[in-house]
């Protein structure tokens, strides 16, 4: 019966994401022509096949009026946003990502309208960002509504949310397969994926595309040659080295990105002016570089093409970095995919002319391997690519490439602050709060059933006791559990129970249930933390000083 619901589900978002792109798309489409183009006087080439013309057209002013455009969009936008829902900054993905683990897939339902108003107002006015962080916010966010509608369980929430962000990803790139495959790769940071609900979230992309198309058509978002100047094995010794240059470049994107959010942090203005800080900063540079702008699509065509010199492509290497960070960690509204392709696409461009090689496969590949290593998503990002370009052609190099790019950007990032362009994604599924949920079911299950053996040296022992004693317990994954009682005097006390509300996660702490009643209750169950309740926490063992500020151990009140 579930799974027969489940299925309806899937059809039903995928038909909401695909209506809900095209929404977006015509926002976008309108305010870019009302902000960018009438105002600033400025049109960046765009995408045939999104019926755009593939040429830069400049205005009577020149690029005077760019700065002004942008600073109007941030400020506009910021005012939106950090007003009505403040969780709608930034680049989207991880605000799906973070619901995910931390809330049981619960979105605001205001969160969806506010993100498509802000996002539009950002990229149209000149925004360096790309439309995939806004489009899985709000396509998850309808998911989230619908999930409340139906009173369904954390868990249905959680599935719902991701079919939800790849149906409108699906509709948005035309790629119906990678975009399934990023939606349960992208909320991991080592190789690991939701595998156990990849059934109904290709089905939600599947229908998502197949409307989009009905629309649209069915044609990859880039042209690309059908010669694509792979002619040996020596070849594939260049793509070894543009994985390796990706995996670089890769590393460093995070850096850039997030040091710019800490800076912007900084900064003793409100909320709302930031993105405006950002837009102005992101003019200035578009006055010298107007190819920053936006989310770069025709650009990277171009790249494509071969109609890029050297010294522009090595300066939009960097400079795309910059305008991205300006953008979006200022509090902007937009995703960071587009701009990681439009990285990769001109590494990839460098490449080829250094090399006199026709662009096309470079750029591809290029495109490919940066974000599968910025973003943690090799497998997704491979096929996203080919599906939006058509290269299948390229699968090999690509794959090559892209595992090269994953593996040194591991190694290079290990043992730095930034790993990822997502910030929210966790480890592996042991490192999940959705799934420490999970576990402690489990293990008061098997506890109630009295399925666990005891060894002989503990069996005299009461695991009870234990705990109320105050002494954690290990886990496997290196982490402790922990049952205390809520005090009186912890910041914790008044607050709704969610982990990311309780800004525990840079703690290092999940808080994974409350015992209220007899009755445990899990995030997003809609409950305010009172003082004296029990509170079963998972915690990194250097965590525990910090927690005695919350927690007191359960023997004070035995």
């Amino acid at each position: 019966m579930r799974s027969r619901l489940l299925i309806f589900d899937s059809i039903l978002l995928g038909i909401i994401g695909a209506f809900s792109a095209q929404v977006f798309t015509f926002l976008l489409r309108s305010f870019h022509k009302l902000l960018l183009i009438r105002l600033a006087g400025y049109h960046p080439p765009g995408l045939p096949e999104e019926g755009d013309v593939l040429k830069e057209i400049v205005g009577l002013h020149g690029h005077w009026l760019i700065p002004v455009v942008t600073t109007l969009g941030g400020l506009i936008s910021g005012i939106i946003v950090f007003t009505l829902a403040p969780e709608a900054e930034g680049h989207g993905t991880d605000a799906v990502v973070r619901a995910f683990h931390r809330t049981g897939g619960y979105i605001r339902a205001r969160v969806a309208p506010i993100k498509m108003i802000a996002s539009v107002i950002t990229i149209g006015s000149g925004g360096s960002a790309g439309r995939e962080g806004p489009t899985a916010l709000i396509s998850s966010g309808f998911a989230s509504i619908y999930a409340t509608a139906t009173h369904r369980s954390d868990s249905d929430r959680r599935l719902l949310l991701l079919i939800g962000m790849a149906a409108g990803l699906s509709a948005i790139f035309r790629s119906p397969i990678g975009t399934a495959i990023f939606a349960i790769e992208v909320l991991y940071r080592d190789m690991e994926f939701e595998s156990g609900t990849l059934f109904y979230v290709m089905l939600g992309s599947v229908v998502a595309y197949v409307i989009n198309g009905i629309f649209v058509g069915w044609e990859p978002l880039f042209r690309v040659p059908f010669n694509l100047g792979i002619s040996g094995v020596s070849d594939y010794l260049w793509f070894v080295v543009l994985g390796v240059l990706s995996g670089i470049i890769a590393t460093i994107l995070p850096v850039v990105f997030y040091r710019t959010r800490d800076f912007f942090r900084d900064i003793k203005v409100p909320p709302h002016i930031k993105p405006a800080i950002g837009g102005l900063g992101l003019g200035m540079l578009a006055f010298f570089l107007p190819e920053v702008l936006g989310g770069g699509y025709g650009w990277i065509q171009e790249a494509i093409d071969g109609d890029l010199g050297i010294k522009i492509l090595i300066a939009l290497v960097f400079a795309k970095m910059i305008a991205m960070s300006l953008t979006v960690s200022s509090g902007g509204s937009g995703g960071v995919f587009a701009p990681s392709l439009f990285v990769g696409a001109m590494l990839g461009g460098v490449l080829a002319t250094l090399l006199h090689q026709p662009p096309a496969a470079y750029v591809i590949v290029g495109m490919a391997a940066v974000f599968a290593g910025a973003a943690r998503v090799p497998m997704a990002t491979m096929l996203m690519v080919t599906e939006m370009t058509g290269g299948y052609r390229l699968l090999a190099p690509a794959a090559l490439a892209v595992m090269l790019s994953y593996l040194i950007q591991v190694t290079l990032s290990q043992n730095r602050k930034y790993k990822s362009l997502y910030e929210a994604q966790v480890g592996s599924r042991a490192d999940s709060p959705a799934h420490h949920v999970e576990h402690v079911q489990a293990a008061l299950r098997l506890l109630n059933e009295r399925k666990i053996e005891l060894p002989s040296t503990t069996r005299h022992l009461d695991l009870y006791a234990i705990l109320a004693s105050g002494i954690p317990l290990d886990l496997p994954d290196g982490k402790q559990l922990y049952i205390g009682i809520l005090r009186k005097k912890s910041p914790w006390v008044g607050k709704p129970f969610d982990s990311s509300n309780l800004d525990t996660e840079q703690e290092g702490i999940d808080i994974a249930a409350v015992l209220r009643e007899g009755q445990l209750a899990f995030p997003n169950s809609g409950i305010v933390l009172e003082p004296g309740e029990q509170l079963v926490v998972v915690a990194k063992p250097e965590a525990w000083k910090g927690l005695k500020e919350h927690l007191a151990p359960l023997s004070e009140m035995l």
